[in-house]
């Protein structure tokens, strides 16, 4: 059963921070949407002690909107019910300085519950902590990392629609080749690196191992893994936030998108999972280099479940773009050991770190959803004892496979129709996820884009 926090918890954390941080009087609420928008609102220092200690009333509307924060009216959670208020009751541990803000400022996420206290449908971090519970039977507790890629781009390009790769803050020099792991890329824009790294830091958030991706701007850092997933996806939201706002203190844009360029490398969310027993120990641990029985199943599962979760994957129409051979996303439902070319590959690591990278997600999924939807392939995969098949070896994008779903509409055909997404997120959920989806995706095909001008303007 999911409930709000006790609120003596609350109480308590509220009034030690309030008194550790006698200076500040803005608070950013947060919370993330069925998107993966950021949204919220800004409270004064008297309104954020009643906030955490009684919730914070909020239109239940704001989990029926689109990507760009219109209204779904079809999925029957604004005018039925009056759009009512629901509440938001703060996620503990969560309130935390914001480094890079202009004034004084802390934030803190929150999720809706209904006025009775039980957890609202709609919510994402509910999803993924009603996936979680399925565990419970089998003594299993999920372990997740976050990993995301995202790009830096010139302000002004970007904001025009235009986007190109920024001049380096130390040599005013832009990136221009596919250049992986180059540390010149680094050292360019290490004063941006190291305030991020400072506000991560500052906020308690485990940022690791950063790289130059393979394309100019592109940059990748991972977050250490939990044995708590719900706080993993937390931290991978705020540290997108993070990202985006020491970003735009430096002068620059940072973006999650999945293909900004139609040119250079998607971005995406790589998802390192495994389960740990009662006594924590990694249950896919071995020392043989095959995988064990039980983790055999659980790829077994993500894979047979891959198809269906596509729409939470890739939740927006520049998502699919991101799927091309030899582009490091993966085109088919496959796995292997030591294999950048499938969707589920299993890293070279010692036997107690063994562990499996779920690598179909972009960088614009929501965090929350797509571990959920990877953990429910999981679970599905163990409790039936689902075979893998066999590994796939050497190039998987020539090898033959049973396809993802290849465009928007047809992932979220899928999705609705999925009896196990159904079954572990719930109908009503499904439901008003598709339906959101569905009509944002019409909203967008509607609109006339530039590339309809320079392919058909004269030459129809």
């Amino acid at each position: 059963m999911i409930t709000p926090p006790p609120k003596e918890q609350l109480a308590s954390e509220v009034k030690a921070f309030l008194d550790a941080n006698p200076d500040i009087e803005q608070f950013a609420l947060l919370f993330t949407d069925l998107p993966g928008v950021q949204r919220g609102k800004l409270l004064t220092r008297a309104e954020v002690a009643p906030a955490w200690e009684k919730g914070r009333y909020f239109p239940g509307s704001n989990m029926s909107m689109d990507i760009t924060g219109r209204d779904v009216d079809e999925t029957g959670l604004v005018w039925e019910d009056g759009d009512a208020d629901r509440l938001l009751w703060p996620v503990p541990g969560t309130m935390k300085r914001v480094p890079w803000a202009l004034a004084p400022q802390a934030q803190y996420l929150a999720s809706f519950y209904e006025l009775d206290g039980m957890a609202s449908i709609a919510e994402p971090r509910h999803a993924l902590a009603r996936v979680l519970e399925r565990f419970e039977d089998l003594r299993l507790e999920p372990v997740a990392a976050v990993e995301l890629e995202f790009y830096l781009l010139d302000r002004d390009s970007a904001l025009e629609g235009r986007p190109r790769p920024p001049k380096g803050l130390v040599t005013p020099d832009k990136q221009r080749h596919y250049q992986a792991n180059f540390m010149k890329d680094l050292d360019d824009f290490a004063p941006f690196f190291n305030d991020l790294y400072a506000s991560c830091r500052e906020m308690g958030l485990p940022a690791e191992a950063l790289i130059s991706e393979y394309s100019p701007g592109q940059m990748e850092m991972g977050l250490r893994h939990h044995d708590d997933a719900l706080l993993a996806c937390d931290e991978a939201i705020l540290f997108k936030r993070a990202v985006k706002g020491v970003a735009e203190r430096h002068g620059l844009i940072a973006t999650f998108m999945a293909k900004p360029y139609s040119a250079y490398a998607g971005s995406g969310m790589h998802l390192h999972v495994s389960l740990a027993d009662q006594a924590g120990k990694n249950v896919f641990a071995t020392d043989d280099p095959e995988p064990n029985e039980l983790l055999r199943h659980a790829i077994g599962g993500m894979k047979a479940t891959m198809a269906d979760g596509m729409a939470i994957y890739a939740p927006n129409a520049n998502s699919y773009r991101r799927f091309r051979k030899a582009s490091y996303a993966p085109i088919t439902p496959n796995w292997g050991i030591n294999n950048r070319t499938v969707s589920l590959r299993i890293p070279a690591s010692s036997g107690t770190q063994r562990h499996v990278e779920h690598r179909a997600s972009g960088a614009d999924a929501n965090p929350y959803l797509a571990l959920a939807a990877v953990l429910s392939g999981i679970h599905h995969g163990i409790t039936r004892k689902i075979d893998p098949g066999p590994e796939t070896t050497g190039n998987g994008y020539e090898q033959a496979g049973a396809p993802m779903p290849t465009n928007w509409f047809a992932a979220l055909d899928a999705f609705r129709g999925s009896a196990h997404m159904r079954d572990y997120f719930g109908a009503r959920f499904v439901d008003i996820f598709a339906t959101i989806k569905e009509i944002e995706a019409d909203r967008f095909f509607a609109e006339p884009q530039p590339l309809d001008f320079e392919f058909y303007l004269r030459t129809v």
